[in-house]
């Protein structure tokens, strides 16, 4: 997408195959990029100013390990996962459909 700094895609994936679909990209910190740095240790958002600044991303040094450059994943033993919290019982007339639009009751 040519996108200097951090990018979040969220994805839809079908339970019928293995297709999946590519629902929101956005291009810049949301509250999914806190969540990812939050639960991987890896600081996007100090990441992504100093891209912003110009620093090529070899040359930002990762701030977690101290002796490695930020170009260097995370390394996980675990997944994280995001849940969404629906408390439609509370009230009688909303739909209950879900789809990939937020909506406020």
């Amino acid at each position: 997408f040519g996108v200097v700094g951090e990018c979040n895609i969220q994805y839809a994936l079908s339970p019928y195959s293995e297709e999946y679909y590519i629902i929101e990209v956005n291009a810049r910190l949301s509250r999914s990029s806190a969540l990812a740095s939050k639960a991987t240790g890896y600081p996007l958002a100090y990441v992504a100013a100093k891209l912003s600044l110009g620093i090529p991303l070899p040359e930002i040094k990762n701030s977690v390990t101290g002796n490695t450059t930020a170009c260097f994943e995370p390394s996980l033993d675990y997944c994280v996962v995001k849940i969404p919290r629906w408390d439609l019982h509370k009230f009688s007339r909303v739909s209950t459909k879900i789809g990939s639009s937020m909506k406020s009751v």
